[in-house]
């Protein structure tokens, strides 16, 4: 499964998160796309509406696990997405921005 450390991630990369809501709310990467993987088949036309249309999408959960099971979902409809190792814990390790949904400084649940 393709896969991308945080640290190679750039500014402006499509980030698709999906943790629940109540981690979401918690804090989360600026600018990320929620799609909780309990909705994800559901919403599944929300995320082909904002990607990036021959852009890479890069799947964030918690810790890597759920992240994969939709990276792996997404490759097999044939869309160049990488799962984001480590997931938010690394996220917010390696000194990335976690906001809530006002802007002020978050933490990861």
């Amino acid at each position: 499964m393709p896969r991308v450390e945080v640290v190679d991630l750039k500014d402006g990369d499509f980030l698709l998160d999906v943790r629940e809501d109540d981690e979401w709310q918690a804090g989360h990467a600026e600018g990320a796309l929620h799609i909780p993987i309990s909705e994800f088949v559901a919403r599944y036309g929300e995320l082909t509406e904002a990607a990036p249309q021959d852009g890479r999408i890069h799947v964030i959960c918690r810790s890597g696990g759920r992240s994969a099971q939709v990276t792996m979902y997404l490759a097999q409809q044939g869309i160049d997405a990488v799962n984001v190792d480590g997931g938010m814990q690394v996220w917010q390790a390696a000194g990335r921005p976690v906001v809530t949904d006002e802007g002020q400084p978050g933490f990861v649940l």
